[in-house]
């Protein structure tokens, strides 16, 4: 399968969970922005696949990340951030979303399992009670110290800073 095959719509991926879970096949959902793919993501995704049988992963679309991180932000596209995403073994779809938060899609998805870093605590989780109140689970997974998009960037920053001087 292409990497692009798996970049879907929210009706293609409705037909993908139905087919799933006839199959009987355990659905977890997790989502994020994965600007700069780095070892703390993969680390982190590989981690949460583990928890079920099929991995969902809900991206932030170029308009959302810049409301919340701010208009220096994305760094790359969101067709190009979708792709590198797909192209990771343990994620099965990719779906963009626009909204602030992935609630609705969440919503829509329906996850056993929806998973977020350590760094959240289960009631700060968006969705959670929509997962809990259909009898699925909400887990946090460790993650790597030291990784993330922000820190890199501002290293990036900081040697820039230093060659101009």
């Amino acid at each position: 399968m292409k990497s692009s095959d798996k970049i879907v719509l929210l009706p293609q991926l409705q037909h993908l969970l139905q087919t799933w879970r006839d199959q009987g096949q355990k659905i977890v959902f997790t989502n994020g922005c994965f600007d700069i793919l780095h070892l703390g993501h993969v680390d982190y995704l590989e981690k949460a696949r583990q928890l079920g049988d099929k991995m969902v992963l809900g991206l932030n679309t170029d308009a959302s990340i810049c409301r919340i991180k701010g208009p220096g932000r994305p760094l790359q596209d969101e067709m190009s951030r979708a792709r590198v995403m797909a192209s990771l073994l343990f994620v099965d779809a990719v779906v963009l979303f626009d909204d602030d938060t992935p609630l609705k899609l969440i919503e829509a998805v329906q996850p056993d399992i929806l998973v977020k870093g350590d760094d959240y605590s289960i009631e700060n989780i968006v969705g959670h009670e929509v997962v809990l109140a259909r009898g699925g689970a909400v887990e946090t997974v460790p993650l790597v110290k030291g990784y993330s998009t922000t820190s890199i960037v501002k290293k990036i920053e900081d040697q820039v800073k230093l060659n101009k001087d």
